[in-house]
C-alpha cells in the first residue's frame, strides 16, 4: 500500500470518527434545546474542518494527503477529549454546563497546539495554521451568536 493511499484512508477514518464523537457530545448535552440547534452546532463545528479539507485538496498538491491525515488526527484527538463528558453524561454522573464548557475549552486548546504541530510536520506554510485559527474564531462566534444566542 503506498503512503498516499494510507494517508487518504487514515484521513477518512480520523474525520469520520471525529464526526461521530462530536455528534455524541452534542447529542448528550442538555444545553441544546432542539434538534435544529444540535444540527446547526455540529455543522458549524464541522465547517471549519470542511474549509480546511477543501482548501488542502485544491491547493496542496503532493502534500495534501499527508496534511489531511495530520489534521484529521488533530480533529480526532480533539473529539476524544470530549469522551469523558459523553461517558459521564450518559452514565448520569455529570452533565453540568461547566463540565460541557470545560471539555470544549480543553479540546480547543489541545487542537490549537496539535494543529500547529500538524502544519510543521506536514511541511506546509504556517498560514494554514493561521487560517484555521481564523476559521476557529468564526466558528466560536457563530456558536455564541447563532447557536446559543449568548452574544
Amino acid at each position: 500500500m503506498d503512503s498516499s493511499y494510507k494517508d487518504q484512508v487514515l484521513s477518512v477514518i480520523y474525520f469520520a470518527l471525529s464526526t461521530v464523537l462530536t455528534w455524541g457530545f452534542v447529542a448528550v448535552s442538555p444545553l441544546y434545546i432542539s434538534q435544529e440547534q444540535m444540527i446547526l452546532s455540529t455543522a458549524v463545528a464541522g465547517g471549519k474542518w470542511g474549509i480546511q479539507i477543501l482548501l488542502a485538496l485544491v491547493f496542496l498538491r503532493e502534500k495534501k494527503w499527508v496534511f489531511l491525515k495530520n489534521i484529521g488526527f488533530v480533529c480526532f484527538i480533539g473529539s476524544c477529549i470530549l469522551l469523558p463528558y459523553i461517558l459521564l453524561n450518559v452514565s448520569n454522573i455529570a452533565d453540568s454546563a461547566n463540565f460541557f464548557l470545560g471539555s470544549l475549552v480543553a479540546s480547543v486548546w489541545v487542537m490549537i497546539v496539535l494543529y500547529f504541530r500538524a502544519v510543521r510536520i506536514s511541511f506546509v506554510s504556517i498560514r494554514w495554521w493561521l487560517g484555521w485559527l481564523v476559521c476557529l474564531a468564526i466558528a466560536i462566534s457563530l456558536q455564541l451568536t447563532v447557536v446559543f444566542k449568548i452574544i
